[in-house]
């Protein structure tokens, strides 16, 4: 009964707002029939019988629930051809009978697409249908639907049930569960998930046209636009009957991902961490000091025909351009690090069977910053995934220990490999090769992190055999040439210091309206006339800012200021 009340109470309050994260007034509350001091206290007593160990009628006897209690939990759906149901395959057979067994819980697996994942999270939390542990990268929504009383605060949950959470408190330690906590309230409506490598992006190009046109890999910005000329004035050389076909360097929608290698080497290496957290709330650099820089490069590209001219018209989850990719039409592009060896991808294996053993995509380093340095972000341990969990969520004890569960090392290594003979085979020097599966045994995501979500990246017993596996975990893909991308994407690269200064309330909501916004900027000032970048880049950046941007960035300020005083820097 509580949970229809407050998933009404909550969808009520969602349709009265603008959907910008402002708390209903006074006068709505009255009309929905509750109030936000009603929707708290039934929150509070969820927390309440969290921490001491209860969940509605069963209680935990010896670390096992006397009743049989059952919860939902998201998975990313990303609608892999050749894969697997995302919601019931061996995996999720493996966690629901370990979860069972182990704690008496039952757990059903509930499907999100994940190239829409926000929009499909809105409404589900909007109906008061979310499933009982969520997962987004988007923060800002977990702080709208929180600013109505849609998310539960698990600050006390987590640290008085420590006792009983060893794998999660291990794995993801103070830092990664307390991230988000607000040092002012100590509210706390999600913790982050752990990257276990934290390579973040590469520069690839054709190794196999250098070679055919006896040009060395580049090495600077000019040498990477000389190549980029060179494919495309030597097109029918390179392709032949589809030489129309030919895209010198591509780009999606995504620009602010998919260039962040150059985006990144304009930015100002001197920048004080303050200018770069007040600027920080975008992930793609958009307001950063240099950005306008990097698109200018871009939009010179783009008008000389060196970029993929139908790069916007195409959004998020649409294979366009990866099938021109595999296909061998692309000669370079800028993704996540091992994206063209991925299995799930299947870059290589396809470009391979396509034009040849000899194709091949090798990572460069070729965008130095102005103190001659490859500068990069990679990503800190946390920033990951956010896991939180909605408060029409009736097992709050339930799914901490749900998230406990799949932190043990071995509930992990067994997730992330999958059967050995199946999906893997192990080397003579220790190591894991991940060999191509086929049902029921694939996997839907690279090293299943759809089903660890506590933990991004493979994770065995010991650092030198993680590294030796990584290389060896992209089937048909040769060794050396994923030791580059290692070794490339970490190359002067910068991991960003944790900044806490405490909820920003002017950031709710608007997540994924700005982030379109963004998009649209970046994409609009490339496809601009030279003579018209300034105007569009600048109207745009406008609106951006006056959209919300503008009172982010003094928020930001205002925060930093009262958390950190007059420094400049952190520590």
């Amino acid at each position: 009964m509580k949970k229809r009340f407050l998933a009404a109470a909550l969808s009520m309050s969602i349709l009265m707002t603008s959907g910008c994260g402002a708390g209903a007034s006074a006068s709505t509350e009255a009309e929905n029939g509750t109030t936000k001091a009603e929707t708290e206290a039934a929150t509070e007593t969820e927390t309440e019988a969290a921490s001491e160990g209860q969940s509605e009628g069963g209680e935990l006897v010896d670390g096992k629930f006397t009743e049989t209690r059952h919860i939902t939990v998201e998975v990313y759906n990303r609608e892999n051809d050749g894969g697997t149901d995302p919601t019931d395959n061996m995996y999720t057979d493996y966690i629901k009978q370990g979860m069972l067994d182990t704690y008496n819980v039952e757990v059903e697996f509930v499907s999100v697409p994940r190239w829409t994942e926000v929009d499909e999270l809105n409404n589900l939390l909007a109906a008061g249908t979310a499933p009982d542990i969520c997962l987004t990268y988007d923060y800002p929504t977990i702080l709208a639907y929180a600013d109505m009383g849609g998310i539960l605060d698990i600050g006390d949950m987590v640290e008085e049930n420590k006792d009983i959470l060893p794998n999660l408190w291990n794995w993801l330690g103070d830092e990664n569960i307390n991230y988000d906590k607000d040092p002012n309230t100590g509210v706390l409506y999600a913790i982050e998930g752990k990257r276990a490598n934290i390579r973040r992006i590469n520069t690839f190009v054709r190794k196999d046209w250098l070679d055919k046109l006896g040009l060395k890999e580049p090495t600077t910005e000019q040498e990477f636009e000389e190549m980029l000329i060179a494919f495309r004035d030597n097109a029918e050389l390179l392709l032949g009957e589809d030489a129309s076909h030919m895209v010198p360097f591509s780009i999606s929608y995504d620009v602010g991902w998919r260039a962040a290698n150059l985006i990144e080497s304009y930015l100002d290496p001197k920048e004080s961490d303050k200018e770069f957290y007040i600027n920080g709330f975008d992930d793609r650099k958009f307001t950063e000091n240099g950005t306008k820089e990097a698109i200018r490069v871009l939009n010179k590209w783009y008008n000389e025909d060196l970029i993929w001219k139908d790069f916007a018209l195409y959004g998020s989850g649409d294979t366009t351009e990866e099938d021109m990719i595999k296909a061998g039409y692309v000669g370079a592009f800028i993704h996540g690090w091992d994206y063209p060896y991925q299995t799930g991808a299947a870059v290589t294996v396809t470009l391979q069977g396509i034009v040849g053993e000899e194709a091949n995509y090798v990572a460069v380093d070729c965008f130095k910053n102005s103190e001659g340095k490859y500068a990069k972000y990679s990503y800190s341990t946390a920033g990951d995934r956010k896991i939180f969990f909605p408060v029409t969520n009736d097992e709050p004890l339930a799914s901490l220990l749900y998230l406990d569960w799949i932190s043990d090392p071995e509930h992990i290594e067994y997730l992330q490999l999958g059967e050995e003979g199946h999906t893997y085979e192990k080397l003579e020097n220790g190591a894991v090769a991940v060999i191509a599966a086929e049902a029921p045994y694939i996997q839907n995501s690279g090293q299943n992190i759809d089903m660890t979500i506590t933990c991004n990246g493979l994770k065995l017993e010991n650092e030198e055999l993680t590294l030796k596996s990584i290389a060896n975990n992209y089937a048909g893909v040769d060794e050396d040439i994923v030791y580059i991308a290692m070794e490339k994407c970490l190359n002067d690269s910068i991991i960003p210091k944790a900044v806490n200064v405490g909820t920003i309330e002017s950031e709710a909501g608007l997540g994924n309206m700005l982030s379109q916004k963004r998009d649209v900027v970046f994409d609009t000032a490339i496809i601009a006339s030279e003579e018209d970048f300034d105007k569009v880049w600048d109207d745009g950046m406008a609106d951006y800012m006056a959209s919300g941007g503008q009172a982010i960035h003094d928020e930001r300020k205002e925060k930093w200021e009262a958390t950190y005083g007059t420094a400049d820097m952190l520590p």
